[in-house]
């Protein structure tokens, strides 16, 4: 069974337009260990929203994890963290404000909202496809 996800990354770091251009990439330097523990539950075919943090603070686009969790190799903590590879599939229309995620009802527990510093968390089938229709309803 397919799990749905929330990445979150600041923008300036890696954004969404360039995981747009490069197709893929290696979803790492997670560093919190909570957050660890997510995405090691990560599987080949889950869903993940891709939420731009810091100034931008919405969620833009959708991403499939292409890859099961594998080591990321870091010298100085060897076999601590992991890390998946993902591929674009869809910008949404409108990006999903951290305020509408906050003000919409069916959203009330949604990770992000309790745990904002988490950069990897699982989000609800519901709650996913809320996000979604959220932002692919013209503003």
């Amino acid at each position: 069974m397919s799990k749905t996800w929330l990445f979150k990354s600041e923008p300036e770091t890696y954004s969404f337009e360039t995981l747009m251009k490069e197709k893929t990439t290696a979803w790492n330097g997670v560093r919190n260990f909570q957050a660890r523990n997510f995405l090691r539950e990560c599987q080949k075919g889950d869903l993940a929203l891709i939420y731009h943090s810091g100034d931008e603070k919405a969620v833009v686009g959708i991403a499939e994890i292409i890859s099961k969790p594998y080591p990321e190799i870091d010298p100085k903590k060897p076999g601590e963290w992991v890390q998946v590879d993902i591929k674009a599939k869809k910008r949404l229309k409108s990006p999903v404000s951290l305020k509408t995620l906050k003000t919409t009802s069916t959203l009330k527990n949604l990770l992000l909202i309790k745990q904002s510093r988490l950069s990897c968390m699982p989000v609800t089938l519901n709650e996913f496809e809320e996000i979604i229709r959220l932002g692919d309803t013209p503003s």
